[in-house]
């Protein structure tokens, strides 16, 4: 049975939390953050572990994440910090349109204790998940093979088809970490003003993508090849 959708949202409260702002979490960061599995003082930059059955974001030291890479029979699972940009991804405006999601942006990734891919967009609100058959999964595999490869809980596709007037001029896709990904959610989230959101959130959904881009190794021949810079 699919959940209603207050549930279907509240599902990824626990791992967006890592990313809204409130007075107490910039107060945090001023003293520090820490492990949250053995209290060490952590850099600014440092790996994260996810609980799939809640999709809860944990900060971690290096020593730490180190102990859930293997992840059978574990709680937590690390999340990769690869980032791939797919820069011929194949995906038509038909196929697009047929997974009825609101706005144009969403990402995707297998959850175990769902046992089944999972697709979830941004809203003011937070996370919302929505409905995604096993048909319009598998098409989207078959067109594009590296999708078969993604990491179960810890790795998505992330995907931006946003119209010029947000300026981008393109569609973007990636394969990006979960954090990355709900980190998307919380920027849209904490910059959301109004109805229409207001100008702002676009500047800073721009930027959130243009980094991202930055990080990113792109690929192709349908994702299973570098491209050589040289």
């Amino acid at each position: 049975m699919i959940p209603s959708e207050p549930i279907r949202r509240a599902a990824g409260f626990s791992a967006l939390r890592q990313f809204v702002k409130t007075a107490s979490d910039t107060s945090k960061r001023q003293r520090g953050e820490h492990c949250e599995m053995c209290a060490m003082l952590l850099p600014e930059v440092h790996p994260h572990l996810v609980e799939p059955a809640t999709r809860r974001i944990v900060c971690a030291c290096d020593a730490c994440a180190l102990l859930f890479d293997n992840p059978a029979q574990m709680k937590y699972r690390r999340v990769p910090r690869r980032i791939r940009r797919l820069v011929d991804f194949q995906l038509s405006d038909a196929q697009w349109n047929d997974l009825l999601i609101p706005i144009n942006m969403a990402f995707f990734f297998h959850s175990t204790p769902a046992e089944r891919v999972v697709a979830i967009y941004p809203s003011p609100a937070g996370p919302v998940e929505s409905l995604l058959t096993l048909e319009s999964w598998t098409g989207m595999v078959a067109d594009n093979p590296l999708l078969a490869t993604m990491e179960a809980d810890v790795e998505a596709l992330l995907v931006n088809r946003l119209a010029p007037q947000s300026g981008f001029s393109e569609p973007e896709y990636f394969l990006a970490p979960i954090d990355e990904c709900y980190k998307l959610v919380g920027v849209l989230r904490m910059q959301w003003r109004g109805l229409s959101g207001g100008a702002e959130v676009w500047g800073h959904i721009q930027r959130f993508f243009a980094d991202l881009g930055q990080r990113a190794t792109p690929v192709r021949g349908r994702g299973m090849e570098k491209i050589d810079h040289a």
